[in-house]
């Protein structure tokens, strides 16, 4: 606690399967102090995202333990002596950063810029579901594809996602949807009614020939196409299906080459989405704080709602974020898995 200055934490020095002992360790460490923008917020709440799983994977053995977690909802207990968004007391909410300990501790140090108020309607759990997946769907959306962040003020077009029923996916299907799109997304039949609760017009069945599903639908091509799944499978008929001087955008990397230039002739954008570019290269960091303030006032309207899934309620600890890891490494979770309660795993050394 403050007053002894230990806070514990939960991380790992190296990237083990899941399923060993000290994939994830608690443990105890000094309470850090506020730079000049930072606030220092008690975590309450955490979800687990694929970024978390990749980085804990693929993590070289060190002698500093590693801690992650990249949503975190929690209260606002010391500022920086340059804050000027929050006071102490304060419910925040934000997705925090690849350069800094993550929200997996007690205590954690955020740059108030990219940190919000949290939705006074929803939960610490329901809020936890939003900072990171919202991110990346209103940039991509709203930055990146440049469309109006208005309600209705995109009517008329047309944008086809594909996994739909993930977690940015759930997310981006609801903006879309709020600001007036049509919105057409993969998914499995079994998560139609997911789907369509979270923005979808026209649900399509991801194991089907997709372009005569559409067809089917009297649609021949959409204006917009968010692949937030492996781009390769589909880039072929993605070509095909884009409009003229559309906007094509993935968030997940790939490693094998792609003819991009099967889009020169339809002057086609193709478009990057990684949300921890700003914070990784300190490029207009206050952007993401406005943004998750806009998904605030989104969600406390009731344009849109939280995408909760799975939650752990009693505590966050190593033994309930490795049960929250594994679910989140079947890829079959639909909604967030989140972790909430007080940190009270038994520290070891």
């Amino acid at each position: 606690m403050l007053e002894n200055n230990q806070m514990s934490v939960v991380g790992f020095f190296e990237g083990l399967p899941i399923e060993e002992e000290c994939s994830f360790i608690d443990a105890q460490n000094t309470i850090p102090v506020p730079d000049q923008h930072d606030i220092l917020v008690k975590v309450e709440a955490v979800s687990i995202n694929p970024v978390d799983t990749k980085l804990r994977q693929t993590a070289k053995r060190t002698k500093e333990m590693q801690v992650l977690g990249f949503d975190g909802v929690g209260k606002v207990m010391a500022i920086g002596k340059n804050v000027k968004k929050f006071s102490i007391g304060d419910r925040v909410f934000y997705a925090g950063t690849t350069k800094r300990a993550g929200s997996n501790q007690e205590f954690q140090l955020v740059d108030e810029r990219i940190a919000a108020f949290a939705p006074k309607n929803l939960t610490n759990e329901e809020a936890a579901t939003l900072p990171l997946t919202s991110l990346t769907a209103y940039e991509l959306l709203f930055e990146k594809f440049a469309l109006i962040p208005k309600e209705n003020a995109n009517q008329g077009k047309t944008i086809l996602v594909i996994n739909g029923a993930g977690g940015v996916g759930s997310i981006l299907n609801q903006l879309a949807h709020w600001s007036g799109m049509t919105v057409y997304a993969t998914a499995s039949p079994k998560n139609f009614d997911w789907v369509k609760e979270n923005g979808v017009d026209y649900p399509l069945d991801y194991h089907q020939d997709l372009k005569k599903n559409l067809e089917k639908l009297g649609v021949k091509n959409v204006d917009y196409i968010a692949v937030l799944f492996n781009i390769k499978p589909y880039f072929e008929v993605i070509a095909e299906l884009i409009n003229p001087f559309g906007h094509v955008g993935t968030i997940v990397g790939f490693d094998e080459p792609l003819k991009i230039s099967a889009l020169k002739n339809k002057s086609v954008s193709f478009d990057w989405e990684y949300m921890f570019a700003k914070t990784d290269l300190d490029y207009h960091i206050e952007t993401q704080g406005e943004a998750l303030a806009h998904i605030t006032e989104l969600v406390e309207t009731w344009k849109i709602k939280a995408t909760i899934g799975k939650v752990y309620k009693s505590g966050i600890n190593a033994k309930n974020l490795k049960k929250a890891t594994a679910d989140v490494e079947t890829g079959h979770m639909i909604g967030k898995v989140i972790v909430s309660g007080p940190f009270n795993g038994s520290c070891r050394k």
